[in-house]
């Protein structure tokens, strides 16, 4: 067959595909000066291609859970909850829980805000967390420092929890920023709250996200909040702070204190990460469905709270079972049942097309090692290709959240570029199958693709390049000096501190909050 034939057959003689054909001109020093830029992968990208659920499944999943919600419902409740819940349709029953029936829960589904923004304090750092999109980010409340250089575990503080903001706004590949350390410094509740809002918002211009310790602390925060965002009605229009809420104790019971903070937040317009963190084996069932199967259920009664306030409040449906070594109780968050749990979780929040948060990246390992890095990639490459929309605890988090190390943020940024770019998957259109380029290199020469239109074309935009790791030869990581990964990290890490500290936060506004606020880092 001669060559225009092939051609024809694979991709056609239509002018369209003719006009996307790649040229078939040379010129390889004109185009390595100046290559074609496109970033390869960008937050929010599709992923759901992983589906350990059938839509069977799913379903039975569903009907499951409207069954616990019916004849079992939520212990523990406030009474305001109470007043909340039976007021929008729910039953106290006499043993004192809430039950939801089946017609409320489903109400409820229909009327939930579905495609609502997570803003940053920069345009540049909005979400788009819906559908099968994907966003990878921190989390967690680690008690504990990785000092790599001692190797040695010391208490967080306040001043780490900035560090850790200021490097997460320079990492392209971590898209937001939850609290991930708790500031063991500080043990009035205000002061705790009032650092832990700060240091983050002013460390990063990306979406932020930090939990309140009770209701009454969160006052001086939202004043704080308002300030910064030039009024309250700015900072309704473009919440740049997520609410982060354990309002249950797994299983199926409320924390009335964390009820207390949803009920101010809802109010207040501050979008809520509707969080359920049972560990399976302990407090979920060990069946990985079944532990499923309760944190949905918690937290579809946690969007019925919400809804009941506000209805059409933007909500997270935070579905975080944990797993356990059932040999010793302990938490595994770097299990492969942690990464199956957290793609189960992440379709089901698709089922409802509702926007869905859940935890990957927790690697059981005390440091930045081999264990931790199989840990994490593939928890974390599992949640992207079921498309799990908030991929939390993504990156810095060591020892089953109990440790966050700093340099791992810089290293797993590397890694969690290279999970987007998975997610990403293989485009196939006729100009990617490639048939004219290999018949005219084939026919016509050179015999190699080295400097052909298509690969100086494909360089920045096809293929993914790391940041820190090397992929030097032998001779070449001698000449260098044989730099060690966490070397290379921790010099990326000063370099960073060093550099001048984000100035996103006007610095009058700054000065304001340093000077009426009890600001200790």
């Amino acid at each position: 067959m001669a060559q225009d034939q092939i051609l024809a057959a694979v991709v056609g003689n239509d002018e369209a595909s003719a006009a996307a054909r790649p040229s078939r001109r040379s010129g390889r020093k004109g185009k390595l000066a100046t290559p074609r830029k496109s970033d390869v992968v960008r937050g929010g990208m599709p992923g759901g291609q992983f589906k350990p659920l059938t839509p069977a499944h799913q379903q039975a999943v569903h009907q499951a859970a409207l069954t616990l919600l019916e004849t079992v419902g939520m212990g523990n409740p406030t009474p305001s909850a109470v007043e909340i819940l039976t007021g929008a349709g729910a039953k106290l029953d006499d043993r004192g829980r809430i039950r939801f029936p089946r017609a409320l829960v489903e109400d409820t589904l229909a009327k939930a805000a579905r495609h609502f923004v997570l803003h940053g304090q920069k345009e540049q750092h909005h979400l788009e967390p819906w559908g099968s999109n994907v966003y990878y980010g921190t989390a967690g409340a680690a008690v504990h420092l990785v000092d790599l250089e001692n190797n040695s575990y010391e208490d967080t503080t306040a001043d780490a929890l900035f560090k850790a903001a200021r490097i997460v706004d320079e990492m392209d590949n971590i898209h937001f920023f939850q609290r991930p350390m708790v500031a063991r410094e500080l043990s009035d509740l205000q002061e705790l709250d009032t650092n832990t809002l700060y240091a983050s918002i002013k460390g990063t211009s990306k979406h932020v996200g930090t939990s309140f310790c009770e209701a009454w602390t969160m006052q001086q925060c939202l004043e704080m909040l308002h300030y910064v965002a030039g009024g309250e009605e700015n900072f309704r229009k473009r919440p740049f702070v997520s609410q982060s809420n354990c309002f249950v104790v797994p299983p199926l019971t409320f924390a009335q204190e964390a009820c207390g903070c949803l009920e101010i937040a809802t109010r207040a317009g501050m979008p809520v990460l509707l969080l359920s963190a049972g560990q399976a084996g302990a407090t979920a069932p060990a069946s990985i469905v079944g532990a499923v199967t309760q944190a949905v259920a918690e937290c579809l009664a946690g969007l019925v709270y919400i809804n009941a306030i506000v209805p059409g409040h933007p909500a997270i449906l935070g579905t975080w079972p944990f797993v356990s070594d059932l040999r010793t109780g302990a938490m595994s968050g770097g299990s492969p049942e942690q990464a199956l749990i957290t793609a189960a979780c992440g379709q089901m929040a698709q089922f409802y097309d509702l926007t869905g948060g859940s935890a990957a990246g927790i690697t059981d390992s005390k440091l930045p090692d081999a264990q931790a890095g199989y840990e994490k990639a593939y928890t974390n490459v599992l949640a992207g290709l079921a498309g799990v929309n908030m991929v939390y605890e993504s990156a810095g988090m060591h020892a089953s959240l109990l440790g966050v190390c700093l340099e791992s943020y810089i290293i797993d940024n590397d890694m969690l570029g290279a999970c987007m770019r998975i997610v990403k998957g293989v485009e196939v259109s006729p100009e990617a199958l490639a048939v004219e380029v290999i018949a005219t290199t084939c026919l016509e020469g050179p015999g190699h693709y080295l400097g052909s239109d298509m690969t100086l074309g494909l360089m920045e935009s096809e293929y993914l390049y790391p940041k820190l790791a090397e992929r030097w030869s032998p001779k070449e990581w001698v000449e260098q000096g044989k730099p060690s990964l966490i070397s290379r990290a921790r010099e990326r890490m000063e370099a960073i501190l060093a550099g001048p500290v984000p100035q996103h936060i006007p610095l009058a506004i700054q000065a304001h909050i340093e000077a009426n606020y009890p600001i200790k880092f």
